[in-house]
């Protein structure tokens, strides 16, 4: 890769501070701390199944909800991707992976448009993990759809156990990111007809 893919991220509001780094064409090593143990644990697989080396300090009102940290970092991560891979020639653009996780199946699929759009079918009832508000998955992936510019579904084929279903959209996103952001050998310029995204 003769051009590197990376990114630095701050965003700083009344409600959260976070710092974010980002190389797209890294090798899965990550530093994630926030105060959601949960939400660390699913930003730890994104990264470590895509492949991608991700640096992340944030903290919040949690004191309030867990949710403006995780929509924060989903915009953060939203712009990361969208900074580092720039006018995003020469790659695959389009990514989809579906992923067994014991009893669930899951398939996402991405694509890299510069067109903010979301299916989300996780089959799945509302709850918590633990502490964790599984409708906040819903909120991350949301802000990181609209900061990122990209089509983004998600859908649930086999439901089951809550945990296995939010980490199989977490390792299933990884992995079609990492398929839409990488590059092909074989390609000329901006991946459209348009010759812009």
């Amino acid at each position: 890769m003769s051009v590197e893919r990376k990114a630095v991220v701050r965003r700083k509001t009344s409600e959260t501070d976070i710092s974010l780094s980002l190389n797209v064409d890294g090798s899965g090593k990550y530093a994630v701390k926030t105060p959601i143990p949960f939400f660390n644990h699913m930003l730890e697989a994104f990264a470590k199944h895509g492949m991608f080396d991700l640096n992340l300090k944030a903290t919040g009102d949690v004191d309030v909800d867990d949710h403006h940290l995780v929509e924060d970092v989903g915009l953060a991560l939203g712009s990361a991707f969208k900074k580092a891979l720039k006018d995003k020639k020469g790659i695959r653009r389009y990514g989809h992976f579906t992923l067994p996780m014991d009893e669930v199946l899951t398939t996402v699929a991405v694509d890299f448009c510069n067109r903010p759009c979301m299916v989300y079918e996780p089959k799945i009832k509302s709850g918590r993990i633990k502490n964790f508000d599984i409708q906040l998955v819903h909120e991350f992936f949301q802000a990181f759809v609209n900061e990122a510019a990209v089509n983004l579904h998600v859908h649930v084929l086999k439901p089951g156990n809550r945990h296995h279903i939010v980490e199989s959209i977490f390792k299933s996103f990884a992995r079609a990111v990492d398929m839409a952001t990488s590059i092909d050998p074989r390609a000329n310029g901006i991946p459209s007809t348009k010759g812009k995204l």
